[in-house]
């Protein structure tokens, strides 16, 4: 058996990175994974979903020339083909991790990691026998998959968002059973496809972590620009589902289509880990519990990512993996990040970091907001894209900046900014005076802290009570 400084199970965007790092720190490290380089971000989730959106979005931007006063005819799309460069980028980025992991000396274990102690692991791989690894340090890594609700009909015409991304073929009617992040996006690149989309969701609004002014443009935009019907505040009831299609009522009304997409949230990925042979065990909700620096009940063991619990993002995962091994490897301890920004490529695409409104008031702050719309930026205009908006979220005794959002035209690239500011600490007034260039998009941020101060240049200031 041999014994390794650091392994990580795992080898999605929180284990890949921990197990770089490490090896950078001068332990030997060995890395698990049961499927494919790059987890299911890069494989069925971040990476493929956004390589089809960019296809939707300029196929959608096509359909929409003649307001640039172009002229374009006979603009088709051939779904198979946009799969295939799907698959394409896909593939490239899953080699380019293999290969930074061979340039950083990780040595890579092919198959399903079963805990046996705290400091001892059995890799059993799809066929032949299984390798037994020794672990100084384990980091955990093995994220979410999607949930499929017992309630919903098991047949093909029934998916969750993996199986969806390896379609060939794109229906023409799709019923989204889910109103959150993941089926508001594919909502919006099917529409952009020309599919009858439905969104169905049991909570009164979509996206219901957003602030509402937030949601109100979004909503407005899928149902207006794009022809999504949103149904909300009801649960989808009687689904039946069989060759032909998907069927069910929302309320008193029947809805039907060809397909159902499941995009009901994600769940943890503990099962086959064994975690009770070293001492561990998960929350009410089947998510290993971690302390600030990826640390979990068991010295020996750390935790990142979905898995967790925490925020499900890619790049929080990211950075937690960086944090985990850090500390495993004996450096000085840091902890995980907090301010971690959101994007959300709908149409229009949000951004969102720190404390949002509504969760700034629950906490009881007063706090003052300052917002520029895209629609008064000459960029935007320019561009043809003046929907959506920006706003600040500041302290209104000390004028820090605490919360950003973006809803409109690359606002998951323009969140950036606003994840470094708040970081910083900034006030209102220094990224006020902080000179941005001209026309660009990025000078919203500097237009909304003149509004936010109550001395905007290009927009009307606020009405004095």
């Amino acid at each position: 058996m041999e014994t390794y400084g650091v392994v990580v199970i795992g080898a999605g965007p929180g284990g890949y990175p921990a197990a770089i790092r490490a090896a950078q720190l001068g332990a030997s490290v060995a890395l698990v994974e049961k499927e494919e380089f790059g987890g299911t971000c890069l494989n069925w989730g971040c990476i493929p979903t956004k390589t089809l959106i960019a296809s939707s979005d300029l196929y959608a931007q096509i359909q929409s020339a003649g307001r640039m006063g172009l002229k374009v005819t006979g603009a088709s799309f051939d779904y198979a083909a946009m799969v295939a460069r799907k698959d394409q980028v896909v593939g490239t980025l899953r080699n380019g991790v293999k290969q930074l992991l061979a340039a950083n000396g990780v040595k890579v274990f092919q198959g399903t990691a079963s805990l046996l102690t705290r400091n001892r692991l059995m890799v059993a791989p799809a066929s032949g026998q299984a390798t037994f690894l020794g672990a100084e340090k384990t980091i955990i890594a093995t994220g979410a998959t999607s949930a499929m609700p017992n309630f919903l009909p098991r047949q093909a015409r029934v998916v969750e968002s993996r199986a969806f991304l390896d379609l060939k073929a794109v229906p023409s009617t799709v019923l989204v059973l889910g109103g959150g992040i993941i089926g508001c996006e594919f909502a919006c690149l099917l529409a952009q496809l020309n599919v009858k989309v439905t969104v169905v969701e049991l909570l009164e609004d979509i996206i219901w972590g957003l602030d509402a002014d937030v949601r109100r443009e979004l909503r407005r935009h899928m149902e207006k620009a794009l022809g999504i019907r949103i149904l909300t505040g009801k649960t989808l009831e009687n689904i039946a589902a069989d060759d032909q299609g998907v069927r069910g009522t929302v309320g008193a009304e029947k809805v039907e289509a060809e397909m159902l997409l499941a995009a009901l949230g994600r769940q943890p990925v503990t099962e086959g880990l064994r975690l009770e042979s070293a001492g561990l065990s998960t929350n009410s909700k089947g998510f290993i519990e971690v302390d600030e620096y990826g640390r979990t009940q068991v010295a020996t063991i750390y935790a990142i990512g979905d898995v967790t619990g925490g925020v499900q993002l890619a790049h929080a995962a990211t950075s937690q993996g960086l944090v985990a091994a850090e500390n495993a490897c004996g450096r000085p301890l840091r902890k995980n990040e907090k301010i971690i920004p959101s994007c959300i490529f709908t149409n229009p695409e949000i951004g969102v970091v720190g404390l949002s409104e509504q969760e700034a008031q629950q906490a009881g702050k007063a706090v003052i907001t300052g917002k520029f719309m895209f629609a008064a930026l000459g960029k935007a205009l320019a561009a043809g894209h003046p929907q959506g908006f920006v706003k600040w979220i500041a302290d209104a005794a000390t004028d820090q900046l605490l919360g950003a959002a973006a809803v409109g035209s690359h606002a998951t690239e323009l969140i950036a900014e606003a994840a470094a500011v708040i970081r910083a600490e900034l006030t209102g007034t220094e990224l006020g005076h902080t000179i941005h260039a001209h026309p660009t998009l990025a000078e919203i941020w500097m237009e909304a802290a003149h509004a936010l101060e109550g001395e905007p240049i290009h927009s009307a200031p606020r009405k004095k009570k």
